[in-house]
């Protein structure tokens, strides 16, 4: 016989039931008129999508699909409708990793240091970004792990998280070479020694996690827990993707030849020296996340960028996603990486994956954002006009089902364009304070 539950869980249970009845009575959303940018199939001209619940319920073009009954229609006649944008390399909401005490952190966790109430973040949805892959500086060998946030409305990082299948917040671990880590020890002076560094923590990470193997087939006692060898072995069990800046085309090599010593998974961001070794990035099965600028500046190591570094990397058979790296890009101009990307000889097609569908299955949320596909998340952006002009501005925002962003709200507006507030973080409201404070 089941137990009642505790008085003190009955308030959280009919919170609980109550979101869900509300859930359940949500009426479908149908969007109209728009040209459908699905990414996985042509456009569709003067189309129709409804999203219900939280996911694409159907799409087709406007006389191959049947509105619900009692569904709030949405026109966006002269409009483009596309999936919402995926960054996988971001900084917005302040986030903060390992310290100057040790170049290698793999146990502080960015999920403990990030804001989301930051402006960058409501900049960012201003932008049409619906998934964010939020992570530490580059300034570490390993700066800690990352997190995966969908930018839903809600005021802590637990209500954006997105989670794993059994719960667990996803996200993944932060790497990086090249000039950025090289300073004064304890950190590498020298690219040789960076690699020493790493290839020992994850030697130490081997040995550990082969402790607790044999610990756990009654052969030998438990080492005492390691948080940061703990992060190292999910690293090495698949369970955390690495995200590895680099960018000189010696470095990349660099990090493929350790993925190959150790087997974990691989992102390569930046990748600005790419297009030398397009060849051996397609042969490693190894996807490429390129923080596209049309100014490039501030270390040596990026002087070998090519507009046409995308499209190399393109028809060599490489998975190219784009990133921000806000604020080097803010994130309301994400869609530029795409058009700087067509203009070097990328196609339109693998332009407009690389802002979506690219950058969701480096994540591994390919089978539930990135394209307009029933049964996906409802994350849209609508736009002004088509995503590779010049002219084009997100006008509104989706995540889920759910506005998250219009520019026709004075409010969203200001992040947009900027202004009076836009840039401004919580201010203090007390008795007496302000215009309201004598009422």
């Amino acid at each position: 016989m089941r137990s009642s539950p505790p008085i003190a869980l009955l308030p959280v249970l009919a919170a609980a039931l109550l979101a869900s009845s509300l859930a359940a009575q949500e009426p479908p959303v149908a969007f109209v008129g728009a040209r459908l940018e699905p990414v996985t199939a042509p456009a569709i001209e003067d189309g129709v999508l409804v999203a219900h619940r939280g996911t694409i319920a159907a799409i087709g073009p406007r006389d191959d699909v049947t509105i619900p009954d009692g569904a709030r229609v949405v026109d966006v006649s002269g409009r483009v409708l596309m999936p919402g944008l995926v960054c996988t390399h971001s900084h917005v909401a302040r986030p903060s990793g390992g310290d100057r005490s040790a170049p290698i952190h793999p146990d502080c966790r960015v999920i403990d240091a990030i804001d989301v109430l930051h402006p960058s973040v409501h900049r960012a949805r201003a932008g049409g970004l619906t998934t964010l892959h939020v992570m530490p500086g580059s300034s570490h060998l390993l700066s800690g792990q990352t997190v995966y946030l969908k930018l839903r409305r809600g005021d802590s990082v637990e209500e954006l998280a997105i989670r794993d299948e059994d719960g667990a917040i996803a996200g993944a671990m932060k790497m990086a070479n090249g000039t950025n880590p090289q300073k004064d020890p304890p950190f590498p002076e020298t690219r040789a020694r960076a690699a020493a560094l790493v290839r020992r923590a994850y030697v130490e990470a081997e040995e550990y996690r082969e402790k607790v193997r044999r610990a756990e087939a009654g052969d030998g006692e438990a080492p005492k827990r390691d948080l940061a060898l703990e992060a190292l072995v999910e690293v090495l069990d698949g369970k955390r993707v690495v995200h590895h800046h680099t960018h000189r085309h010696d470095d990349i090599l660099t990090v493929l030849r350790l993925r190959e010593e150790f087997g974990f998974r691989l992102v390569l961001q930046h990748v600005t020296g790419g297009w030398r070794v397009a060849e051996e990035i397609a042969a490693a099965g190894v996807p490429c996340s390129l923080t596209i600028v049309d100014s490039p500046g501030g270390k040596q190591e990026v002087r070998s960028t090519r507009w046409e570094n995308a499209a190399i990397l393109e028809r060599a058979g490489v998975n190219v996603g784009f990133n921000t790296d806000d604020p080097i890009t803010d994130s309301r101009v994400y869609l530029r990486a795409a058009q700087l990307a067509v203009r070097g000889g990328m196609s339109r097609a693998g332009a407009l994956r690389g802002l979506t569908l690219a950058g969701a299955e480096m994540l591994d949320l390919g089978d539930r954002t990135g394209s307009l596909e029933v049964g996906k998340d409802a994350d849209l952006v609508v736009l002004s006009g088509d995503p590779l002009s010049v002219y084009t501005k997100p006008r509104q925002t989706w995540v889920e089902g759910v506005k998250v962003f219009d520019i026709e709200d004075p409010a969203d507006r200001a992040y947009a364009y900027g202004g009076e507030g836009a840039g401004d973080e919580t201010t203090f409201h007390g008795c007496c304070i302000g215009e309201e404070g004598g009422r």
